[in-house]
């Protein structure tokens, strides 16, 4: 039997993803001025993924909104101590399997947005992006990250995910570049720091047979 996959957007870079009554959450995230708004979701989360240790995706106030003693939680191990308890750490290429919920982590990082010279905002080994794939679907979540060439062995995927903020990230034409590459079926963008995404839909969308999808907060899409 075919199962309905429903990603929801929660902002910024957060995002809950649910299926078969299981719940994932990946770099769920509320700026500390709306923290009396955590939780904005009820459901409790079956796994957790967390891409990397900046406040604005690994963030334990809204972690532990959502979080049970059931909960799997796997994040990079900077993050560990702040989000406390058993906490699970992937590289790239490693996998884990959750109650059929299956994940891969893959290279997340900057070739080009620095820091300051050679000091990159995310370099490599810093943090990761997930696949996850439930009930014969696939989502990727990319991170933060540049258009990067580990990108070309990341498909087939049904939804990616992809920043495109600039400054810390890809901006809309490298995102829609990156789309292009990966080919899922449905592009969403994200990490937009409210900056609009009409180049991004017009570069990824026209002519190209990928779905591009722009959610506000709190909205979903269903996958078949």
């Amino acid at each position: 039997m075919t199962m309905t996959v429903t990603v929801r957007w929660l902002g910024h870079s957060g995002f809950q993803i649910r299926a078969g009554g299981k719940v994932v959450y990946v770099d769920y995230y509320r700026p500390k001025k709306l923290i009396e708004k955590v939780p904005t979701v009820s459901e409790q989360a079956t796994l957790i993924l967390v891409t990397h240790s900046h406040n604005d995706h690994c963030f334990p106030e809204a972690i532990s909104s959502v979080r049970t003693s059931k909960t799997i939680v796997v994040a990079p191990e900077d993050c560990w101590k702040d989000i406390g308890g058993t906490v699970t750490a992937l590289k790239p290429g490693e996998e884990i399997a959750v109650q059929g919920i299956k994940v891969r982590a893959v290279e997340a990082y900057n070739l080009k947005r620095f820091r300051s010279p050679g000091n990159p905002y995310h370099p490599k080994g810093f943090g990761v992006g997930y696949v996850v794939t439930m009930d014969g679907k696939t989502v990727y979540h990319a991170g933060d990250t540049d258009l990067i060439p580990e990108m070309q062995k990341i498909g087939p995927v049904d939804v990616a995910l992809l920043p495109c903020g600039d400054k810390y990230t890809m901006d809309n034409v490298e995102a829609a570049d990156a789309a292009l590459i990966i080919r899922p079926r449905i592009v969403v963008p994200m990490h937009t720091w409210d900056k609009g995404t009409v180049e991004f839909e017009k570069r990824a969308g026209s002519g190209t047979g990928i779905k591009v999808v722009t959610l506000h907060e709190g909205e979903e899409i269903s996958v078949e």
